[in-house]
């Protein structure tokens, strides 16, 4: 608790620019963790002397102001940031202080003396690996001692009144005060070096682990690459003789209707509608794989919305009366034209459309159109609802995901094989669009396909605010 708020208080006096820098602000705590417990230390010497010497003098109060002037520096780093200036004010300070109390109390046999020691920890702890900075503060010392020792033979310091007994008492004093300082920023520097080790050990976990998501990118990128190849292989391979069987069944068909062989049309009739099935869906995950792979394309053209959804209800109106529904369409005002791939927005309504004619036992299905203003562009909405069984709260999330279909009442599958519905998603993205179901079991459900007039409208519109901006700035 008590190192946490000294942490606290420390980087509170830490300006952000120093901050910023890991090792900056290293040297930083250092150089605050020395003046803001240092003095507490260093002012035991000026108080022994108060004690031992019987005429204190102006010399004690000096070197008591002069180590107390440590406080002021860590809310001048605060204050002006000027980090490399204050650390030689504040070595000078330092040695002014040690010479002071040598010159007035002992000369070279002064009980101070063995703070000199403290001056290259210092210049160690605040200035870092910076050669040039290191000489300048060697060659600082050097020039201080010169001045010091031109002092003592120039003019001699007093003789000290502190009694020789009370000297010995001082160094004593004195020299457990340097000891306990020494220790104090040697433990705070094994602290920083012991968080600086922690960090390292976790920035090499990191850069693992990113080395193993990128080899995992890599490999997810390889298979990816084989899976969409092995589609359009296999995707190529079946369509080839499913397209004879196709073609086969259908002028078999023809020749058993004009012969009225009413068996072998019944027959012929099932393998052609077959055939066809099987078609629609190898062309389906051709287009799944298409869309994973950013390889499909769309191509736009002017389509007339009303008529165009018009045409796409009316070719399942035969399914539906077959099974005793009602299908109706309805436009709420005008739909007006859009720029689409006709055969993509087909393909996405078809897959929803046919799901409800075909989980739908009684009832209707009904589809409804509006064209509608959103944020800087136009988007036409279609909604298709039924009266089928519904679809599970729990599913509905998953109701889009590829081979993922929701259990109905009848224990059958709402969207079949599953790539129906995902397939229609993946297309209404492709197209910068959405869907999404709701659905209440027993009472039917409502899919919603939201698609803009034109592909890139939206992505347009929300980035010109952002453009702007910046053009602006």
């Amino acid at each position: 608790m008590a190192t946490n708020l000294i942490d606290r208080v420390i980087d509170w006096f830490i300006p952000a620019e120093l901050a910023a820098e890991r090792e900056k602000r290293q040297l930083a705590r250092m150089f605050l963790i020395s003046h803001v417990c240092g003095p507490f230390l260093g002012n035991v010497v000026p108080g022994a002397l108060y004690f031992l010497d019987p005429h204190p003098g102006y010399p004690m109060a000096v070197l008591a102001a002069s180590i107390t002037a440590f406080w002021i520096f860590p809310f001048l780093l605060r204050a002006t940031g000027r980090y490399n200036l204050l650390c030689f004010v504040s070595v000078q300070n330092l040695i002014f202080c040690i010479l002071w109390s040598c010159y007035f109390y002992g000369g070279v046999t002064s009980p101070t003396l063995p703070w000199v020691l403290t001056i290259p920890l210092l210049t160690f702890c605040y200035l870092g690996p910076s050669p040039r900075l290191r000489m300048l503060a060697l060659g600082q010392f050097a020039i201080n001692f010169a001045a010091f020792v031109a002092l003592v033979h120039l003019k001699p310091p007093p003789p000290p009144d502190t009694p020789l007994q009370g000297l010995q008492g001082l160094g004593i004093v004195s020299t457990m005060a340097c000891l306990a300082y020494v220790a104090m920023m040697a433990l705070y520097y094994r602290r920083i070096l012991a968080s600086g080790a922690e960090l390292e050990s976790e920035m090499r976990q990191h850069l693992v682990t990113a080395a193993q998501l990128r080899r995992a990118t890599a490999e997810a990128e390889r298979a990816s690459a084989a899976k969409a190849e092995f589609v359009a292989s296999m995707s190529h391979e079946l369509r080839t003789p499913l397209n004879a069987v196709i073609g086969y069944s259908q002028m078999l068909l023809e020749d058993a209707q004009d012969e009225g062989d009413e068996e072998a049309i019944a027959d012929l009739d099932k393998i052609h509608r077959a055939g066809q099935h099987l078609l629609r869906r190898v062309n389906e995950v051709l287009d799944l794989s298409k869309i994973e792979a950013g390889k499909m394309e769309l191509v736009c053209e002017t389509v007339l919305v009303g008529e165009f959804l018009q045409a796409v209800v009316e070719s399942h109106r035969a399914r539906a009366e077959e099974k005793g529904l009602k299908l109706s369409f309805e436009a709420a005002g005008r739909l007006g034209d859009a720029e689409w791939d006709s055969s993509r927005v087909r393909q996405a309504v078809d897959h929803i459309i046919e799901n409800a004619v075909k989980f739908t036992a009684k009832g209707e299905v009904a589809i409804s159109a509006e064209r509608r203003a959103h944020q800087r562009h136009e988007e036409i909405v279609v909604r298709v609802r039924d009266t089928g069984a519904g679809i599970a709260a729990h599913m509905l999330p998953r109701l889009f995901e590829t081979f993922t279909g929701a259990e109905d009442a009848s224990a059958s599958k709402y969207g079949d094989t599953g790539l129906g519905l995902a397939l229609s998603r993946a297309l209404c993205t492709l197209m910068d669009g959405s869907i999404a179901a709701e659905s209440v079991q027993g009472r039917g459900s409502c899919f919603t396909i939201t698609l803009p007039v034109a592909p890139g409208r939206r992505r347009q519109s929300a980035e010109a605010p952002a453009g702007a901006e910046l053009a602006a700035a």
